[in-house]
């Protein structure tokens, strides 16, 4: 069973949807029995950092998470700005995140970019050996973020895509997944994502 973590934010309901249509049993929760007993977890996320910090924490699930990531080794699979909370720190609002992976969120170089924020669809190069993209041709999937991952350690970088600049969409460390994109809105994409996910 695939807990998605409910914190108030992201598109739930969505998420839980597709998961079932590729034949996954998930549940949307913030309960601390039916976390611990899921297989693999999902952290979705849409808006602000700071607000998805705080909102974990008077939701009592950072100690949480970090037992069942961290010393369970679970699987789990950031959306978007639930990926973005699972680095050390973001530009958007000062903030510090859960420190799962040694990278930090960035703004957008507003001087580079066509238009700001990024919003829409986009290719990914995901690299070879990425699990979540694997057998997928020419893969697509929708963006809407002011933010980005940096990381220090570039071995961590599964997929990348381009909005101005080349910028990392997708990584890995160990049973931590992260993406940028949102493949709840990707369509076939977005299903042959969730299948993958699955399989781990």
């Amino acid at each position: 069973m695939i807990a998605i973590i409910d914190y108030g934010v992201g598109n739930l309901l969505a998420i839980r949807n597709i998961l079932r249509k590729v034949g996954g049993d998930a549940v949307i929760t913030s309960d601390a029995s039916e976390i611990s007993k899921a297989t693999k977890l999902i952290l979705p996320g849409v808006g602000a950092f700071g607000y998805g910090m705080n909102e974990l924490r008077k939701r009592n699930l950072v100690d949480l998470l970090n037992e069942e990531v961290l010393s369970k080794k679970k699987n789990v699979l950031g959306l978007c700005l639930g990926a973005q909370l699972m680095t050390k720190h973001s530009q958007e609002d000062d903030a510090i995140g859960l420190g799962w992976i040694n990278g930090t969120t960035i703004k957008f170089d507003e001087t580079k970019v066509p238009i700001f924020p990024h919003m829409g669809w986009a290719d990914v190069k995901f690299k070879e050996g990425n699990l979540l993209g694997a057998d997928m041709n020419e893969p697509r999937f929708y963006f809407a973020h002011s933010y980005h991952f940096k990381f220090e350690d570039e071995q961590q970088v599964t997929g990348t895509t381009e909005f101005g600049y080349p910028f990392a969409c997708c990584f890995q460390s160990g049973n931590v997944y992260g993406v940028q994109f949102h493949p709840e809105k990707s369509h076939r994409f977005g299903m042959g994502f969730f299948t993958n996910f699955l399989k781990l």
